[in-house]
């Protein structure tokens, strides 16, 4: 199982934290959160990385390579990235999309229980090959990536579900067993009109619609956390603080 980790972006809204520094690289808790995402999949007992690199990729590329060891990691350019919606990241790794993958935006921090759970989910194989890591919406946020699910069915997703009712939010991580159903999806949705400026999301949209995407729910346990904002870093660390002394949801 290959980690795909999307990390080109410009990243505006962390700026000025981002006016000369990669998105990933932004140091919350005192570390990049490349190393936080890539320390998870490690721990989650992935086999690689790859990381989809565009604006500033020198800086991701020797930060890559300072790092001891650790997981395989090979970083690929997405030259579209400041054209193209994240569907160009995903282009530009689409020849490793037939083999198992987990792929995940590069703003995203996870404990590794999240992969693992994901990973570890069998419903796939009595069914679709994607699937989807969602947690039951109670209030939506400005930039949630918005699911409707039936059950373990995914049946909508998107930024606005128009005709559709929200169940849950998605954390941006997507799994596929192998096969061909997301890659396919990909080509369509790249294919469309205006496709480039697509959001990846609509990729699972389309698998939805056609092959089927299976809804995995993560445990209320589990810590996850964003990095779209200044105010983003410092909600993580007030949450890493409360976690470390036993304070948190008390």
């Amino acid at each position: 199982m290959k980690a795909i980790i999307l990390a080109a972006g410009h990243g505006s809204r962390l700026l000025p934290l981002t006016l000369t520094t990669p998105k990933c690289l932004v140091e919350v808790g005192g570390r990049a959160i490349l190393d936080h995402q890539l320390d998870a999949v490690a721990a989650a007992g992935f086999e690689s990385a790859v990381v989809v690199g565009g604006y500033r990729i020198d800086q991701i590329a020797k930060h890559l390579s300072a790092r001891d060891g650790g997981l395989p990691t090979e970083l690929v350019f997405n030259p579209f990235w400041s054209i193209a919606n994240s569907i160009g990241s995903v282009w530009a790794v689409r020849a490793y999309l037939d083999a198992p993958f987990a792929l995940m935006n590069g703003d995203t921090l996870f404990d590794a229980a999240i992969l693992r759970a994901a990973l570890a989910d069998r419903g796939a194989d009595t069914g679709s090959a994607v699937k989807l890591v969602i947690e039951p919406l109670v209030t939506p946020g400005l930039d949630d990536m918005l699911v409707e699910a039936d059950g373990d069915a995914v049946v909508a997703v998107g930024k606005h579900l128009v005709g559709h009712q929200a169940t849950d939010r998605s954390l941006g991580l997507i799994v596929s067993t192998g096969g061909s159903a997301y890659a396919e999806a990909l080509r369509a949705v790249i294919g469309e009109e205006d496709g480039i400026h697509a959001y990846h999301h609509a990729v699972v949209r389309r698998a939805a619609e056609t092959a089927g995407v299976r809804a995995v729910r993560i445990a209320g346990d589990v810590r996850w956390q964003e990095i779209d904002r200044p105010e983003d870093i410092a909600l993580w660390q007030h949450d890493h603080d409360a976690q470390a002394d036993g304070t948190l949801g008390s």
